[in-house]
């Protein structure tokens, strides 16, 4: 649905306002229906990276009920995700659970609920997940991510620390650069953010791993933007 802007809106009618045709433009702008999106608009927006659009367009998919269930799993699942980066890990796990209950063999879907129950403090309810996950996709280093982090709460030093140097192994540069950003702001890390593994950071990790409340990856947007 598009919107219009209600400043350009008022400003028009303090200049126009006064004359016949104007009126019937205002009618006419005011009452004219929108075009609905089509269905592969629906589709684009809700997998778009606009989180509050791709929440209305999946929603519309899923209230639709026409969808194929191949279809309808996903845009629950993607509709999940926009509600778990608003931290409504409270409406996302429903929706994962919507999505799974259609397609049980997502991979992806069963590491984000298992991710969504991390963030919302109960990391025990993710265990089966994302054992599961794993099961279907060994070298995910999301995956893998996630159970380190089940581990790390459970004070499992040894196999978060495991978990997490396998994410560094299948994810590469891009998850060591996340770590290192994140070791950072825990003060733990004073090297570059360069994408290398070393000793130095090894160590910024273990002793992360050991610490209560420290999280490797950054939790700063900005922080994300330099490793991106």
């Amino acid at each position: 649905m598009m919107y219009l802007s209600l400043y350009p809106l008022r400003h028009w009618l303090r200049s126009v306002s006064s004359a016949p045709q104007a009126l019937l433009c205002l009618f006419l702008l005011t009452f004219a229906p929108v075009s609905p999106l089509s269905a592969t608009e629906r589709q684009n927006e809700c997998f778009g990276e606009d989180m509050g659009r791709r929440i209305e367009a999946c929603s519309a998919i899923i209230d639709g009920k026409t969808a194929k269930d191949g279809d309808l799993a996903l845009a629950y699942s993607a509709r999940a995700l926009a509600y778990a980066v608003a931290g409504k890990y409270d409406r996302a796990i429903p929706d994962y659970d919507a999505s799974l209950k259609l397609d049980p063999d997502s991979a992806v879907a069963l590491n984000n609920r298992a991710w969504a129950y991390v963030r919302s403090g109960l990391p025990e309810h993710g265990t089966e997940d994302v054992e599961k996950a794993l099961a279907l996709a060994p070298d995910s280093p999301q995956t893998l991510d996630t159970r380190a982090h089940i581990f790390q709460a459970r004070g499992d030093t040894a196999r978060a620390l495991r978990d997490y140097e396998d994410a560094i192994r299948f994810g590469g540069t891009e998850i060591v650069r996340l770590y290192q950003c994140g070791l950072q702001s825990h003060a733990l890390f004073a090297g570059d953010i360069d994408g290398l593994y070393t000793s130095e950071m090894r160590k910024a990790l273990e002793t992360c791993v050991a610490t209560s409340g420290c999280d490797p990856l950054p939790a700063d947007e900005e922080c994300r933007k330099i490793t991106s």
